[in-house]
Order: structure tokens, then C-alpha cells, then sequence
């Protein structure tokens, strides 16, 4: 893949590092889901591990296996499935493997991300690594919330803040990749994240938000067979990008209501405060129902009892 646009300072920035030997052993990359933060530590270990006069190369042996995440002096750690997070037994692994003796006779990178799913005895396991780090090893971690690290670990790296990109960088680069299509209703649900854009096919994106916001709707209305509807949403393989066009039509309804109450000296019943508040109320639970769909919960009746809720708090919103 194409370095991306909005990236170009943060490459700049890795490259000159590591033309004045300053490649950082520790680095914090900070940026937000989908905006490429996971692809800017593939350039930057790309960066320390080619060997050509100007890297990256992208051509070389070992340009060509950091993209394919073969290369043996790179280490890629992620949360395991069972639990969702990156566990002690991940990170001894990981350093015993970089206190060998790198396999190319120099560099070696470890990748950790997202790196806030580390649990607390990993985060204090790759603590002693940080303190104690082989000559010619880079650690990066990549996260989209830093504030979840131990400010051990954050003091340990070199801060790289990623920007978002802007919304005519996301379609632009998106139609670049896959060609014309309604990538803003997409970026609507998913927010400005090009990268998770790109995995959707922005019809269906398209239709489930409108079946979406049909039952919402009519769950307003009390006219939704909930427990139906439960079932149907979690037999799907799209669960998590339902409740994202939950959060974005309540985010909406939220945004609309509350520029009613600015601009109008005569308020409407459903710009008053207190039905807004209900609504804020539903939407702190659907943030709690997407945490609690990453562990072992019975999807179908924590999102029934979710409507139910709904159902309730539109009411009182009408």
C-alpha cells in the first residue's frame, strides 16, 4: 500500500531520524483507529531493518518481508483471541527473542498494537525491556488512547502524535484505492477512520445503517419486536458495525437537539434538557455494550435488554 497523505510529516520525521542515527528504541505511536497508525510502525520498521543506502527501499529481501510480516528480526504482537489483550507469557516471549542475537546481525523491532490492550503484567514486563534495551532494538507502541498506559511506559517513548486525516483526504484516498462510491456515508458511521473504510463495501454499509435507523425509528414509536430484532442484529456478522450506526444516529439526534437549544430563544419539548439528557444516558450504554461485546457476554440478550432500554429512552426523548 501507498504511504498515505496525511502521513507525510510522520514519515519525514522517521526518516530523518534514522539518517542521523537518532532512530528512536522506544516509540509511542499515537493515533486514532483507522487513520493508519499500524501502517506508520510497518514504515518505521521498515526503516530499521533495510539495509539499503536509502530506506526504506521497498524492494529488498527485507522490505519485502516486513510487508508481508515474515521478516524474522520483526516481531508482531497482538491481543490474543481468547481474552482480547496482550498478556505476560506475550511479552517474556518477546524478550527472549530480542535479547538473541538479532537473525540479519543487526537490527530488530518489536510492534505491539494496539498496545493499550496490554494487560498490567505485561505493560510491567515490557517495562524491564524498555529500561534495558539491546543495542540495534526498536519497540514500537501503537495506541489510539495513551492515557491507558502506565506513564512508566509512555515516559520510556519517543511521542509520535498522528493527525487525522481530514475528511476530503479520506474520500479522495479511499476512491484512489477502490474507486467511486458514497465513502462519506461510510466515514459517517465509522467516523474519520480511511483505513476501516476501506474492509467495507459501502452499499452494504449503506443499507444496514437505513435498516438501522428504520428500527430505531420505530422502536420511537414502541412498534419494535425486540427480541426478534435482537436476534436478527447478533445472527449477523456485522454486530459491531451496527452499533457504530447506533452511536452515530444517536450522536446525530444528540448534536441536532443541542443546536436547537442554541440558536432558538423558543425551545421545542425535544430540545428540552432533560429529554436530551436521556438521550446521552443511551448513549453512554451503547459505549458500555460495545466494551462488553469484546468478552464472552450473550450478544443476543445484553442487545435485547439494550432495546428494551431504547425503547424507554426515546420515549422519553419524544
Amino acid at each position: 500500500m501507498s504511504e498515505l497523505p496525511w502521513l507525510a510529516n510522520a514519515y519525514a520525521m522517521l526518516r530523518q531520524a534514522r539518517a542521523a542515527n537518532r532512530f528512536p528504541h522506544a516509540l509511542l505511536i499515537h493515533a486514532a483507529a483507522g487513520a493508519g497508525g499500524e501502517l506508520l510502525a510497518r514504515f518505521a520498521a521498515a526503516l530499521a531493518l533495510c539495509r539499503a543506502p536509502q530506506p526504506p527501499c521497498g524492494v529488498c529481501r527485507d522490505c519485502r518481508q516486513v510487508a508481508a510480516l515474515q521478516h524474522p528480526d520483526l516481531h508482531w504482537l497482538t491481543p490474543t483471541e481468547d481474552s482480547k489483550l496482550i498478556r505476560i507469557e506475550q511479552v517474556r516471549e518477546l524478550s527472549a527473542e530480542l535479547a538473541l542475537t538479532a537473525h540479519g546481525g543487526g537490527a530488530a523491532v518489536a510492534v505491539l498494537w494496539p498496545a493499550d490492550t496490554l494487560n498490567a503484567f505485561a505493560a510491567n514486563a515490557l517495562l524491564k525491556t524498555l529500561e534495558e534495551p539491546r543495542a540495534g532494538t526498536t519497540l514500537i507502541l501503537v495506541t489510539g488512547a495513551p492515557s491507558r498506559l502506565p506513564a512508566t511506559l509512555r515516559s520510556r517513548c519517543q511521542r509520535l502524535r498522528v493527525p487525522d486525516p481530514t475528511r476530503a483526504q479520506s474520500v479522495a484516498w479511499l476512491t484512489a484505492q477502490r474507486g467511486p462510491a458514497d465513502w462519506e456515508a461510510v466515514l459517517d458511521v465509522l467516523g474519520n477512520a480511511p483505513l476501516a473504510a476501506l474492509a467495507h463495501d459501502p452499499a452494504a454499509v449503506a443499507q444496514l445503517r437505513a435498516d438501522t435507523v428504520a428500527a430505531l425509528q420505530a422502536a420511537r414509536r414502541g412498534e419494535l419486536d425486540i427480541p426478534a430484532t435482537a436476534e436478527r442484529w447478533t445472527r449477523g456478522e456485522h454486530f459491531e458495525l451496527r452499533l457504530a450506526c447506533i452511536e452515530t444516529w444517536l450522536t446525530a439526534q444528540i448534536e441536532a437537539w443541542a443546536g436547537e437549544m442554541r440558536s432558538s430563544a423558543h425551545l421545542s419539548s425535544a430540545a428540552d434538557p432533560a429529554n436530551i439528557a436521556a438521550l446521552l444516558r443511551l448513549l453512554d450504554s451503547v459505549y458500555e455494550l460495545r466494551r462488553l461485546a469484546l468478552t464472552a457476554i450473550n450478544r443476543s440478550l445484553a442487545l435485547e435488554r439494550w432495546l428494551w432500554q431504547c425503547t424507554r429512552g426515546l420515549a422519553a426523548a419524544a
